[in-house]
């Protein structure tokens, strides 16, 4: 596959470097470039929140999962599609009424500025772990496909996906997203029929493994997941940004439930292919391989180009959405700029140090977002949907809000990054992995007493 593979991913990432020069005479305003115009229809939407979610976590990652825990691997998708239906019924409306860019200054219209600079510094941190997540798994997949760790394919690879982000922006990654979402479904799609009605293997263990929990995946990981993976695609800044670049507040609603919908029928597609894998392939057959790499090597060719680039066009729809929001909520939100040249600026260097992260770093896809996730949940979902629900009603207690970020946040912080020197010092293991759910508990109780508080005080200067 090497040379055909490395002659159609220059084909490939050509195109989308022609798509973003021609798209630079559509730039005129900032708006043009952080939020896409702000007039895009129902299915640009739909196809560019779905290009955006099904990433490196939500095909290699997920496929992995459940070659290693079984069905209820599903959760971290399935969860996805719930919160992504929660939105839509309850804020989605109300959110895109707000005509707001980002997330952060969604949190300055309903709190306050401090606010906003705190979200943001919350996000581009965190952020920068999920865009080096995705990278990790394009640096996985060039490897995979060329036969060969080449670093210098990596590099080549990453900075071409930024500069087209940067040339661009949100026009250009809203146009390649149809094209990644189409080859996307196509590949996994080619995929699933291919090991289900060509290969075959034991189908009746597989039906017999379908299941809801495990030994490998009990309640509490089911209700963790719930609040941490469902929370970010409940109010997260990548889901969100869909949200904006909508042209009203009924696009941004039915594109919600739409999408929800159909990434629920992407779940249990990409669970059946990792469910074949783990009845049909023996572990010491699998090896080190991931289990959607392993599947790319035992179709027949076209097809496993055409899944490798299904995988390929996962990882870049994901990974320049990341970049984008990142760098666009950094320079509107931090340094208070609305400057096309500065979030291209940010563009680069937020994609050369998540390129160093991976290339230094030896986490996996699931932790690298997993850890970025936990920190964001805990400290920004409750406290900001407090917010946008108490939104020209009540008057929070800034103060006090900002306090539920920071204490959320820093109990998923401890988690992701502190869990052993906290071991060392007599923290029992068990609870440090509670730390994420306590966070939001405690984010969400502060934030709920920050508008009683106010609400007091309203009531006493009455």
């Amino acid at each position: 596959m090497n040379n055909t593979f490395l002659i159609a991913l220059i084909i490939y990432l050509l195109v989308f470097l022609v798509i973003s020069i021609a798209d630079i005479k559509k730039i005129s305003v900032f708006t043009d470039y952080a939020v896409a115009g702000r007039h895009q229809g129902s299915f640009a939407v739909i196809m560019t929140m779905l290009a955006t979610i099904i990433g490196a976590s939500t095909t290699i990652g997920i496929t992995d999962t459940v070659y290693s825990i079984g069905f209820p691997g599903i959760w971290w998708l399935a969860f996805g599609a719930i919160g992504l239906m929660l939105q839509s019924f309850l804020i989605s409306e109300k959110v895109r009424g707000l005509n707001v860019s980002t997330l952060p200054e969604l949190a300055k219209v309903t709190v306050g500025k401090p606010a906003e600079v705190l979200l943001a510094a919350v996000i581009v941190i965190s952020w920068i772990g999920v865009i080096a997540g995705q990278l990790v798994a394009m640096n996985s997949l060039i490897t995979f496909a060329t036969g060969k760790s080449s670093r210098g394919v990596f590099l080549i690879v990453s900075a071409i996906v930024i500069l087209y982000t940067i040339i661009g922006g949100q026009l250009s990654v809203v146009r390649t997203d149809r094209i990644q979402l189409f080859i996307i479904l196509a590949g996994v799609l080619v995929c699933f029929f291919y090991l289900y009605f060509v290969k075959g293997g034991d189908i009746y263990a597989i039906c017999n493994g379908v299941e809801v929990v495990n030994e490998n995946y009990g309640p509490v990981n089911m209700f963790t997941q719930f609040f941490v993976i469902g929370g970010v695609y409940f109010l997260g800044p990548d889901i969100m940004s869909r949200n904006f670049i909508s042209k009203d507040a009924k696009t941004a609603k039915d594109s919600a439930i739409i999408s929800g919908l159909i990434l629920l029928l992407f779940a249990i597609l990409i669970t059946m292919v990792g469910m074949w894998l783990r009845v049909n392939v023996p572990q010491e057959v699998m090896g080190d391989n991931k289990a959607l790499m392993y599947a790319v090597s035992i179709i027949p060719k076209v097809p496993a180009i055409l899944l490798v680039f299904g995988l390929l066009s996962a990882i870049l729809s994901s990974t320049d959405t990341c970049m984008i929001n990142a760098a666009t909520i950094f320079v509107k939100d931090i340094l208070g700029k609305e400057s096309v040249a500065a979030v291209r600026i940010t563009v680069a260097v937020l994609g050369v140090l998540s390129s160093l992260l991976c290339i230094t770093g030896s986490s996996d896809i699931m932790t690298l977002l997993s850890n970025a996730y936990s920190i964001y949940t805990p400290g920004v979902i409750f406290p900001l949907l407090v917010a946008i629900i108490a939104h020209g009603r009540r008057k929070l207690n800034l103060p006090l809000w900002l306090v539920a970020v920071a204490a959320g946040g820093s109990l998923g912080l401890a988690n992701a990054y502190l869990s052993k020197p906290l071991i060392s010092l007599g923290v029992p293991e068990e609870l440090i992995s509670y730390f994420p759910l306590i966070g939001m508990g405690v984010s969400l109780v502060i934030a709920l007493v920050s508008v009683r508080w106010n609400a007091k005080a309203e009531n006493k200067a009455k």
